[in-house]
């Protein structure tokens, strides 16, 4: 649980930091932030598929695999049409960080301490990607093609999020 908080406290103060770097993040930068904060989340959805015997982990796993693929590839199709070149920054940096620090600690776990942290992981990661999404990427973002992919995943993300909180308290 303290990993998770870890990734959720950096996605929250890289993105103030983003902010306080520039008056507020660019376009380039939120699709950057926005891209990265999706790859994570795949990432830890196939390490859940590899890991996890339990159905309901696998079932969840496989929903975010496939959810934050499909909005990833129409960030890059949105981007390529628009001729905008996400822009790395330290809160795509920092997010890459932590998420690399979550899934080593992740694997040294199995069953259903594996289990629990990773749900426990996904519901602190959503509450957050989806705060950054409501109060600094979208109100931020410039175009409104980008501004509306971003609203349509803070819903699909909302759902996550809901979906997540319903595991863990099922394992509680």
């Amino acid at each position: 649980m303290l990993k998770a908080l870890a990734i959720a406290t950096a996605f929250t103060f890289a993105a103030g930091g983003a902010c306080a770097q520039a008056a507020k993040p660019t376009d380039p930068q939120i699709a950057h932030i926005a891209y990265t904060a999706g790859v994570i989340d795949v990432a830890a959805g196939k390490q859940a598929l590899a890991r996890s015997k339990d159905k309901a982990v696998r079932d969840f796993a496989s929903e975010m695999v496939r959810d934050h693929t499909a909005v990833n590839d129409q960030a890059l199709a949105l981007v390529k049409k628009l001729g905008v070149t996400p822009q790395d920054n330290p809160t795509s940096q920092s997010l890459n960080k932590a998420a690399a620090d979550k899934l080593t600690s992740l694997a040294k776990l199995d069953g259903k301490a594996f289990d629990k942290a990773y749900i426990d992981n996904e519901v602190a990661y959503h509450k957050t990607v989806n705060g950054a999404l409501a109060t600094v990427l979208i109100p931020n973002a410039q175009n409104a093609e980008l501004k509306g992919l971003l609203e349509t995943g803070l819903k699909l993300f909302k759902e996550h999020q809901a979906h997540a909180e319903h595991l863990a308290a099922a394992r509680r």
